[in-house]
């Protein structure tokens, strides 16, 4: 599949054109210079032809931003992945020195290159759009990412250099096929509080710096999509920005970057919980762990940044992962896993755990077996009386086509049975089998 590639200095409209080319709102949009730090992938589906797009921080030089360098190297990576540039320049501030350099920088590329003159919100704008022919890229585009004006004239263009060149057929990240559809692959989401080693796990298991990673909390915003196709493992992962308690969320941009962080959450089947070792299980993880279970997501914590601990020995082991279930009793059935993400100790173990509790999620038991298993346990152990009502379970079965594992038990008074001996019933059901990382759900009915 072809690629596209938005570049152009900060606070010129790139993000706004990534989603309006991508017809989402994946980009984080906001008249603050620097908002957009790591690539983002999406596609564009344009006269019956998909091809990706690389929505990339803005380039600069010599600012005062401590992330410069690491979004200039983020550019220059989607420029080695694109078949096409678009460089985007603002027409109200007219042809700058950083714009000069980008035109420069594109010029060695050597990529085919359209330039985009952005913000003509209306046509008496149109004139300013000649000053840009100084920058050598050809005949400018007007263009208006933010109500569309333009756009569909740049997509021609696009699609006719695509034609002329022979096209980088390799899809790099987008996690699309070439029909355009979605590929149906479990998603990971990785989450946890800033700074926990969120974005140093994704470069560790794809092995490429993906995302910017410093000391600096906050550092990552956007939700970054990336598709991890090896060893015979095929999976998305999606690394986002951490969350932090409501009260601390003091600027707008952190806001939106929480949200997506929340619909990534909402988007994924299994969530990996960073919590930094060093620091132990607090607050903030727990209300992050009960956003995952609100949604009814498959859970796997991850104990990041174990190199940094001193006592590694079993028992301080074991009274690590006792202190995590406690906290997050009476859901305890979940895998917890020490990790590092720095020296990828047991990075690859994670994944495979994840796999295993992505099967979960959507494992079926035949309901002869249930009623093999279960009906006796009832039997000998049944629901306490209520008010000298005895109460009788006598069928279960499992429901089709549900979020997580959900089975209903047909019982006589089914308004007694109350939340402990629900609780007996799912630990009997996780005790023969395996539901390990998945919520599940009990539902009793009337018989």
């Amino acid at each position: 599949m072809n690629t596209v590639s938005i570049v152009g200095r900060p606070n010129v409209g790139k993000s706004t054109l990534f989603n309006r080319l991508t017809q989402t709102r994946r980009a984080i949009v906001m008249n603050e210079a620097g908002t957009t730090r790591d690539r983002q992938y999406g596609h564009c589906e344009w006269c019956g032809q998909t091809f990706s797009v690389i929505d990339t921080g803005g380039w600069v030089v010599g600012s005062e931003d401590t992330f410069e360098s690491e979004i200039n190297r983020q550019v220059n990576a989607s420029l080695i992945d694109a078949d096409v540039v678009i460089l985007v320049v603002d027409v109200n501030e007219g042809v700058s020195q950083f714009d000069m350099e980008v035109a420069h920088l594109l010029r060695q590329a050597d990529k085919p290159t359209l330039l985009a003159v952005n913000k003509v919100d209306d046509f008496s704008q149109q004139y300013g759009a000649a000053e840009f022919y100084k920058l050598g890229l050809g005949e400018p585009f007007i263009l208006s990412a933010e109500n569309g004006l333009g756009s569909g004239e740049l997509l021609d263009e696009v699609l006719r250099l695509f034609k002329e060149g022979s096209g980088n057929q390799a899809l790099r990240d987008s996690g699309t096929q070439a029909d355009g559809e979605e590929v149906a692959l479990p998603r990971f989401a990785l989450v946890g509080r800033p700074n926990a080693g969120k974005s140093s796990l994704l470069n560790a298991l794809i092995g490429e710096e993906r995302t910017i990673v410093t000391d600096i909390a906050g550092t990552t915003r956007d939700s970054i999509y990336t598709r991890y196709n090896k060893f015979g493992k095929d999976f998305y992962l999606v690394d986002t920005a951490g969350i932090r308690k409501k009260a601390k969320v003091i600027e707008d941009l952190e806001y939106y970057s929480v949200v997506r962080s929340i619909r990534a959450i909402e988007n994924s089947d299994v969530c990996i919980l960073l919590i930094d070792a060093t620091r132990g299980i607090e607050a903030q993880d727990l209300h992050i762990y009960q956003v995952i279970q609100k949604n009814k997501k498959g859970l796997i914590v991850a104990v990041n940044k174990w190199d940094l601990v001193e006592d590694k020995s079993n028992a301080a082991i074991k009274e690590f992962e006792r202190a995590i279930r406690a906290r997050m009793a009476p859901f305890t059935d979940f895998p917890i896993i020490f990790t590092s993400a720095l020296t990828k100790q047991r990075i690859f173990k994670l994944m495979e755990e994840a796999l295993r509790v992505y099967d979960n999620k959507f494992r079926k038991i035949p309901t002869a077996q249930l009623n093999e298993k279960l009906l006796p346990i009832i039997e000998t152990t049944p629901p306490p009386a209520w008010k000298g009502k005895y109460i009788k379970i006598k069928y279960c079965t499992q429901l089709p086509n549900t979020q997580v594992p959900s089975f209903v038990f047909f019982a006589n008074l089914p308004q007694y049975v109350k939340e402990p001996y629900r609780r007996f019933l799912e630990n009997k059901i996780r005790s023969f089998w395996d539901l390990t990382g998945t919520p599940i759900q009990l539902f009793i009915r009337p018989k």
